[in-house]
């Protein structure tokens, strides 16, 4: 059952969710504060699902509150070779053609946004004493989703603050410093063991021992940990708890499936809403066309996609050289079998899926062939037919699993998910493959384009003390 949004009724609410100037410890502006609240398991847990909500971000399109998630694809996907905007306007299309600017208010956002997230978890592990017997069960709970927070910013802005604790807002040095990327990444693994031995597979919408199998897996793919991510991989394999579904649409559109390991929900026409999916339609929302399928995915979904092309992009039947999303359609589309997720589309009620099987199968994969194993791996096989066979096509042809297969069927499993542009960093291939997609657009790519700029009011509130990264 999907994570509803805890509304409570306290000031302490409005302290933790603050993305003002002391975001990372806002000060109290009453007397109930996380110093003083925090008595009984209920309060914690409170807490606990606080986090979720920061992550699930606000459907309105405001520039002032957590966006998180609902932003995330102009940060990613965006910026990989699969999708762009409608008309090449405004902020959202300095993404597109890697002309980002560090005043973009987009980017500002997304990291305000996570680090927001971090400090609610710092307030739960802060009061873990009065958690009772639960303390092991939260602590593993917050720790996964520190990890989930902190893996999404090392990997987008490089070197960035480590905050471990709740901090004052005097606390600059912690606040602005930026450590080494080696630094996360000791602090994601610790969080993401911790999760492991803490949490069981109760639930797809809360944090999971699965989920942190799979994303300690990513970490180690991410450090060339090859072996301990095929260990990771295969033994979320072998515990025959998840499956792949029969039908590539009911992964989308049959919510909380057998194959989900990790999803946000929402819920359509409520303050649980997501307005994202909307945005990515023609006319639609204040920031509508954008996320748009770009002419060189779509030809790579053609060529390969199988029964999985026609749930992956559609024609925009208003604009018929424009091609959109599919995956998530917030009114519907009776031509697809797909039906709406709410009366507005504005607020629409489609989850958004963070991990799911099909991407550990092809992690798995990835680990056996960049651990150094044979190309014809039968374990390797296994796993990737798997997937080929779901989408309606034959086992690889030859019996030999290529670097640039690989690449292509995590493209086209994985379209429009988020996970492009880390693929194509992760296995070494963003500088060749971006920088000949920008040739063939007309834009101009380097290797500073990578990481995106730490946000100007991150500077200018250190005072000038914290660094950029190059090229901006």
């Amino acid at each position: 059952m999907r994570y509803l949004k805890y509304t409570l009724f306290f000031a302490l609410i409005a302290l933790i969710s603050s993305c003002e100037e002391g975001y990372l410890e806002p000060a109290p502006t009453s007397v109930i504060s996380s110093a003083n609240y925090y008595t009984t398991p209920d309060q914690v847990e409170s807490a606990v699902i606080n986090i979720y909500d920061g992550i699930q971000g606000v459907w309105d399109f405001n520039m002032d509150e957590n966006r998180a998630l609902q932003l995330e694809f102009y940060l990613t996907e965006m910026r990989s070779d699969n999708t762009r905007t409608k008309s090449s306007e405004g902020e959202a299309a300095q993404f597109e053609s890697y002309s980002v600017e560090a005043t973009n208010g987009i980017v500002a956002n997304y990291y305000q946004s996570y680090y927001n997230v971090v400090y609610r978890v710092n307030v739960v592990l802060e009061n873990l004493d009065a958690a009772g017997s639960m303390a092991a069960k939260y602590e593993a709970e917050a720790k996964f989703l520190r990890a989930y927070a902190y893996f999404n910013l090392v990997r987008l802005f490089g070197d960035i603050p480590l905050v471990d604790s709740v901090i004052s807002p005097e606390d600059k040095a912690t606040a602005y410093t930026r450590v080494a990327t080696s630094e996360i990444y000791n602090l994601i693994i610790s969080d993401l063991t911790t999760a492991i031995s803490g949490l069981d597979n109760s639930s797809s919408y809360r944090a999971s021992k699965t989920a942190a199998q799979t994303l300690l897996a990513k970490v180690h793919l991410n450090k060339g940990e090859y072996l301990e991510a095929q260990q990771l991989c295969e033994s979320i394999v072998g515990s025959g708890n998840y499956a792949l579904e029969a039908n590539f649409k009911d992964v989308f559109y049959s919510e909380g499936n057998d194959e989900v390991i990790f999803a946000i929900g929402y819920i359509g026409d409520s303050n649980e809403a997501q307005n994202f999916s909307a945005e990515w339609l023609n006319a639609v929302g204040r920031t509508s066309g954008v996320n748009y399928v770009t002419n060189d995915a779509k030809a790579a979904l053609d060529a390969m996609g199988g029964d999985r092309t026609m749930y992956s992009y559609r024609n925009d039947v208003s604009q018929v050289t424009q091609n959109q999303v599919a995956k998530y359609i917030p009114n519907g589309d009776s031509t697809l079998g797909i039906s709406s997720t709410s009366s507005d589309p504005q607020q629409a009620g489609n989850d958004w899926i963070v991990l799911r099987y099909a991407d550990v199968l092809l992690l798995h994969v990835e680990s056996i062939l960049a651990g150094g194993a044979s190309t014809s791996s039968a374990a390797a096989l296994s796993s990737f037919n798997l997937i080929r066979n779901r989408a309606g096509l034959a086992n690889d042809a030859d019996g030999t699993i290529t670097k640039q297969e690989l690449m292509d069927e995590r493209r086209v499993e994985l379209a429009f998910e988020n996970h492009r542009l880390f693929d194509l960093m992760r296995m070494g291939e963003a500088q060749n493959v971006l920088s000949a997609f920008a040739i063939s657009v007309g834009v101009g790519f380097t290797s500073s384009d990578l990481l995106l700029p730490i946000p100007q009011r991150e500077i200018n509130l250190s005072g000038g003390d914290m660094s950029q990264n190059p090229g901006y």
